[in-house]
């Protein structure tokens, strides 16, 4: 694939099949060189302009990063995806990613869709039996408006099937089983779960939907979102003494990201690995060993409150700052001038106290200076 290519990712729409495959086939970016001010300043117009473009792309796409977060996250999806093997006549276990914004489930969930689509080409080839294309994966963002119909049009959508815009919900519903028996999917990814309204109609409908989705497809429905127990996912909106009844509750396996934390040693070795890692990755000629990691540490926990999203956001907006500026190295000074999420901002002022007051440190051990 061409670098042309690359930067074509940008404009991609999961929910489709042509693109979901490109974003599969990609290959691994190359990070760009990192150039000494003196190297940089020599360049011509031309090569100065390539070498700015080729920085803003690599800081935007900085992961993912293999945290303890994501590793565990995918251990459990490859115990649960590898177990549903079963026979057709049996219910496969469904899987909820649960967790608050920020902690880079859908980061984490398409890093395995891409892991599990190249294994299941790899070992199975490109198309079926009967001459098919093979989707191994199904991937389906939802809205708030999404009722049964929508959510069946949707997976046509994927497909590019013709019949789309035309079908009633239950012609939608049975040709999308067709399409995910043809082109034999093992994994249906619906994204944004927590757009339904669990306990309005509709929700109530798309419910039961999924009950049917699960017991008719021969996939594994993994659903991503933010709150969805609170929203009713695992008792189909019922009272809370009837959550125990609940079907959906029963067959599926709850898994969440948890942010960063830095109460237990463990957790501080866990926040400065992922410091030194994103130190290997920025690319600023002034940048150093113990940029992040030591001098910022402090700073870029109490900034993202332990939220890798939050973080991540605040280090690539704060080098393409650092590159237009011509500081060329990240430093609080630059840093604070960066705006990020909401929440993380709103979060930051308590615990910025405590870390400045010495009442909790996000360094391990014996791990660099005051930040």
């Amino acid at each position: 694939m061409t670098t042309g290519t690359l930067a074509g990712l940008g404009n991609l729409a999961l929910s489709r099949k042509e693109d979901f495959k490109t974003f599969v086939d990609a290959p691994r970016r190359t990070q760009p060189a990192r150039m000494a001010r003196q190297a940089l300043q020599a360049l011509g117009e031309a090569a100065r302009a390539a070498y700015e473009r080729d920085r803003r792309t690599w800081h935007a796409n900085l992961g993912p990063i293999k945290t303890p977060q994501l590793s565990g996250l995918h251990e459990d999806l490859w115990d649960i995806v590898d177990s549903n093997q079963q026979d057709g006549d049996k219910a496969k276990g469904t899987v909820a990613v649960d967790a608050f914004p920020g902690l880079g489930k859908t980061t984490a969930v398409l890093a395995f869709a891409r892991e599990f689509h190249r294994r299941e080409i790899a070992d199975q080839g490109e198309f079926t039996a009967q001459g098919h294309e093979r989707w191994p994966v199904c991937r389906v963002g939802l809205t708030g408006n999404t009722g049964m119909k929508d959510l069946n049009r949707a997976m046509l959508e994927f497909f590019g099937h013709p019949g789309r815009q035309t079908s009633t919900a239950a012609q939608l519903g049975l040709q999308a089983l067709d399409c995910m028996l043809l082109c034999e999917v093992r994994l249906l990814i619906l994204d944004d779960l927590h757009f339904l309204k669990w306990r309005k109609t509709s929700g109530i409908e798309v419910s039961n939907h999924l009950k049917w989705i699960a017991n008719e497809f021969p996939v594994t429905l993994l659903k991503v979102g933010v709150g969805l127990t609170e929203k009713g996912l695992f008792s189909e909106g019922a009272a809370a003494g009837d959550t125990a009844l609940a079907q959906t509750g029963r067959r599926t396996t709850r898994l969440d990201m948890p942010p960063f934390t830095i109460n237990t040693e463990q957790g501080r070795r866990h926040w400065r690995q992922l410091l030194l890692t994103l130190e290997q990755r920025v690319v600023l000629a002034d940048a150093y060993p113990g940029m992040l990691a030591d001098d910022l540490s402090d700073y870029l926990f109490a900034r993202s409150t332990g939220h890798i999203g939050s973080l991540m956001t605040l280090i690539n907006r704060g080098c393409q700052r650092a590159v237009r500026s011509g500081g060329e190295r990240l430093t609080r000074d630059l840093l604070d001038q960066v705006r990020i999420d909401a929440a993380a901002e709103q979060a930051r002022t308590e615990l910025e106290h405590a870390l400045q007051a010495g009442k909790a440190t996000s360094r391990p051990r014996g791990a660099g200076a005051a930040s």
